[in-house]
């Protein structure tokens, strides 16, 4: 495959992903992070491998700047910190490297944010099902279907593939709309 059936491929993908039904999800991802960023609460955002990376993208976006001067957000990226990922992994185990950092970190009302192409993701799942636990509202970014996230995320914001490299450049367009629009209304 060259380059151009490569950016043909991702085109069909977002138009495919235009013409479906995830404007109204997205749009109520951004009342509820704009509320809750609104009352000095914050969000929480996780992620494995290139959806961690995505993670810190996020919070980088929310906490620095997407477009304009503004005052910083409240976000973290629960993929950041080594120190913390290892201890946790090593004494709790490799799925629970999310979950006891929203145990930490959860403030009610606050936002959960869980990045999964397969909605599956067993730390991913399991820190979806403690943020939603202690009262904060909880958003799954995934590819189609959801998987087991889509049974506890309030918002579940599903691209229409299976192909984890399209899913996570969807990903990146959905959630810098998401940074573009809660910095809007926040500015």
């Amino acid at each position: 495959m060259g380059i151009n059936e490569y950016f043909t491929e991702t085109a069909a993908l977002l138009q495919s992903c235009a013409k479906g039904d995830l404007a109204p999800r997205v749009d109520d991802a951004i009342r509820q992070i704009t509320a809750s960023l609104k009352g000095d609460r914050c969000v929480l955002v996780c992620g494995n491998g290139g959806s961690a990376s995505d993670a810190m993208h996020i919070a980088g976006e929310l906490v620095g700047r997407y477009l304009k001067n503004r005052r910083a957000l409240k976000a973290i990226a629960l993929s950041a910190d080594p120190a913390v990922l290892t201890a946790l992994g090593n004494d709790y185990g490799y799925e629970h490297v999310f979950s006891r950092q929203v145990e930490a970190l959860a403030e009610t009302g606050g936002i959960f944010i869980g990045l999964s192409t397969s909605g599956n993701s067993p730390n991913v799942v399991k820190a979806c099902a403690m943020a939603k636990h202690l009262c904060m509202y909880t958003i799954a970014i995934t590819g189609a279907g959801g998987g087991k996230l889509k049974d506890i995320a309030d918002i579940l914001i599903d691209v229409p593939c299976g192909e984890t490299p399209r899913i996570q450049e969807a990903h990146l367009c959905i959630y810098h709309y998401i940074c573009e629009q809660v910095e809007a209304a926040l500015a």
